[in-house]
């Protein structure tokens, strides 16, 4: 397995769901950059459990760090965050050692390593180690604020219930701030009671839904990335594709390109302030895989939890004969809640690792 992303800096995340702990490790930071622990506490409370529509296990998700910062600036050394679990309840999961989870990595986890896989919770598959990723990524958004690029997503549907999505012209960031205020993190006060009605009503079914998270991120210079095979959507894929349950991502106008022609379709050059700009931004901020200098958009689609207690088809490993489950234990009933800080984060990771790669180059 790779736990490891990035080319100058480097992430690894490390543990399972219910092991002892889970944490990451950031190599290659510049040394002498401060950051700031309390705004790390705070984005890594958007991602906590616990909270309204969401599983009940309670972690605080409290980050230690045992390396790579001194009186609060990086030191040179890897910086590494290590966040306890606390609340793990292994009991739950002991039927599924036997009979996998349908639409979970029990299965290929379980041919993979000979039968040696965590199961608990999900092991190192598990949605618990977006706790690890959100530090990262934190650390990372930070570091990209600094050079003028803000990043910031709200959650754009649950369900069959829609919220406003961004303004794919507006260049404010102060419109991306209040969201990590909000929960659910919308633009519409409306959608969020209307999504939170259809969670509960999903849960009390013993059911789940699907939902979207958009990100927008501003401030980007234009010509970043790598193509054809680092371009950005490429690395922007391979990091988000780290947060479970990702099924598809969409860059700009996405798959309604399709559908379009080309005169419907192209955004024209215009200039404003001396700059070159697009009259619109189907493009959605990336053209050849190189940023434009426009905001940057993307949608991440999250399939429907699959631990549900409706009981389902499955097999059993040891009698090889098919059998039913119902799977126990707590669960969110929509994963897309609790992803918005997560697909920040490993968009962050990504976005920075490739500004210093640009830097490095010269560029």
């Amino acid at each position: 397995m790779s736990s490891e992303f990035g080319r100058i800096i480097r992430v690894s995340i490390f543990g399972q769901s219910h092991g002892e702990a889970i944490g990451a490790v950031i190599d290659g930071l510049p040394a002498g950059e401060k950051i700031d622990l309390e705004r790390i506490d705070a984005f890594m409370a958007r991602r906590a459990p616990g909270g309204a529509g969401a599983t009940q296990r309670r972690e605080k998700d409290q980050v230690r760090i045992v390396s790579g910062l001194v009186d609060g600036y990086t030191c040179g050394a890897p910086l590494c965050g290590i966040i306890e679990n606390t609340d793990a309840k292994s009991a739950d999961y002991k039927a599924m050692a036997d009979i996998p989870r349908p639409m979970h990595a029990d299965y290929p986890a379980h041919v993979r390593h000979k039968g040696y896989n965590d199961v608990r919770g999900g092991g190192h598959f598990s949605a618990r180690l977006t706790a690890p990723l959100c530090f990262a990524g934190a650390v990372c958004q930070q570091l990209l604020e600094k050079q003028g690029i803000y990043l910031g997503g709200h959650l754009l549907s649950a369900g069959d219930v829609q919220d406003t999505p961004f303004d794919p012209m507006n260049e404010d960031p102060a419109v991306l701030a209040p969201l990590t205020q909000r929960v659910p993190p919308v633009m519409d006060a409306q959608a969020a009671e209307k999504m939170l009605a259809a969670i509960d009503l999903a849960r009390s079914a013993g059911d789940s839904i699907g939902g979207s998270v958009e990100l927008c991120v501003l401030g980007l210079p234009t010509g970043l990335g790598e193509p054809p095979f680092d371009g950005v959507e490429n690395r922007l894929s391979q990091a988000l594709y780290a947060v479970p349950a990702i099924k598809c991502i969409e860059f700009g106008a996405g798959c309604a390109v399709s559908r379009m022609r080309g005169s419907e379709h192209n955004d024209p050059y215009v200039l404003q302030d001396d700059r070159i700009r697009t009259a619109s931004n189907r493009h959605g901020g990336i053209l050849g895989g190189l940023t434009t200098g426009m905001p940057l958009l993307l949608t991440c689609h999250f399939k429907p939890t699959p631990s549900i207690a409706q009981e389902q088809k499955s097999v059993s490993l040891s009698q090889m004969q098919e059998a039913t489950l119902a799977v126990r234990g707590r669960h969110d009933p929509c994963v897309a809640l609790r992803a918005v800080p997560c697909v920040e984060a490993a968009a962050a990771i990504a976005l920075y690792d490739l500004y210093l790669e640009a830097k490095a180059h010269g560029y």
